[in-house]
């Protein structure tokens, strides 16, 4: 254990690790998560983001490599931007998302932490003679999400500086990062041995201790998908409505599957988006598990992306269902006679 999950632990958190089909997803909670559940919906909360890891890219040449290997135009990222961004195959389909903002002498990426130390070997393969170095810094940040409609007089009450707008950041003196997704969700980077002060800060200032589900559960709800293990190279952009929530440059150069991204966009009707689904208590639900309706018969006419537990014991869910199924309305989980998914709305319109 570190200091800063230690920390975690006198304040009464559990720790586990779901072993996933790469690296161990680390988790924590520190109350049944009905009750986190309904935290997250009734309260401003504060989460350790242990499932999340972080890859800094330092170097005069950061931009310019990132530049030309993601989805996104990290060249016209401001000094104090944040943006969604992806890595994807050949074929187009996403290998990682994540969260990227620019620091004095590079960038910064957050991702699942299950997928990152495979892709941080990959993303390293393309440094070549880049003057550029990558490096897993999750054991010396900690990733701090506030989330709830009091988000910000809570980090104003820690002394957190608030950034302007939404994807927009602030770096105080003492290092604590704050990255504005939107008005109710904030992500903080802050060194590892200051985590602990910074954490206990935030909740004397009002926020409820909650774990990993309840940031989960806001992100759903917020539209804003996180490729794990289970769905790598499952998903092009527009499938996760990553172009709508600002995760793709279409006016930038090429990038590994650039071709893919852009006809997608730009030849043809899109058949597959993501949607918000809910399914009632008792039905347990994975990233990767399959959707089934009635138009594709036994063929599969989705996949769950991500999912959290609610307050009254079922689930709320990110997914990429064929269009056609979504609009008639009869979604079920697993094999054709599974659980049925009722579609929730989503705080964009997929156009």
């Amino acid at each position: 254990m570190t200091v800063w999950t230690e920390h975690l632990s006198r304040l009464g958190a559990t720790l586990a690790e779901t072993q996933t089909t790469a690296a161990p997803l680390p988790s924590v909670r520190f109350a049944a998560a009905t009750d986190e559940a309904r935290a997250a919906s009734e309260s401003t909360v504060v989460v350790p983001l242990l499932h999340l890891g972080i890859i800094r890219s330092v170097g005069p040449d950061s931009a310019a490599f990132l530049h030309n290997l993601v989805s996104n135009d990290v060249n016209k990222l401001p000094a104090d931007g944040a943006a969604w961004n992806s890595f994807n195959s050949p074929k187009g389909r996403m290998i990682a998302s994540f969260l990227m903002w620019a620091e004095d002498e590079g960038h910064g990426l957050v991702l699942s932490a299950d997928i990152l130390p495979a892709f941080l070997k990959k993303l390293s393969m393309y440094v070549l003679r880049s003057k550029v170095k990558l490096a897993n810094a999750s054991d010396t940040l900690a990733l701090i999400g506030v989330c709830g409609k009091n988000a910000a007089a809570v980090l104003q009450t820690a002394g957190i500086e608030m950034p302007a707008a939404d994807m927009r950041q602030t770096l105080t003196a003492d290092g604590v990062r704050c990255v504005r997704i939107d008005a109710e969700r904030y992500l903080l980077a802050v060194a590892a041995d200051d985590a602990a002060g910074v954490f206990d800060a935030l909740v004397a200032g009002g926020a409820v201790k909650a774990g990993t589900a309840a940031w989960q559960l806001s992100m759903i709800r917020a539209g804003l998908p996180l490729v794990t293990a289970p769905t790598q190279e499952e998903f092009v952009a527009q499938m996760l409505n990553y172009e709508l929530i600002g995760g793709v440059s279409f006016h930038k150069g090429c990038y590994p599957g650039q071709e893919i991204v852009a006809r997608t966009q730009y030849l043809g009707k899109l058949k597959k988006r993501m949607y918000r689904v809910a399914a009632a208590p008792g039905i347990e639900v994975v990233a990767g598990m399959d959707i089934h309706a009635p138009d594709f018969g036994e063929q599969s006419a989705g996949k769950v992306v991500n999912v959290a537990p609610t307050a009254d014991g079922g689930i709320e869910a990110l997914a990429v269902i064929q269009s056609s199924s979504a609009e008639a309305g009869q979604l079920r989980l697993g094999a054709g006679e599974g659980a049925t998914l009722e579609l929730l709305p989503l705080p964009y319109a997929l156009g």
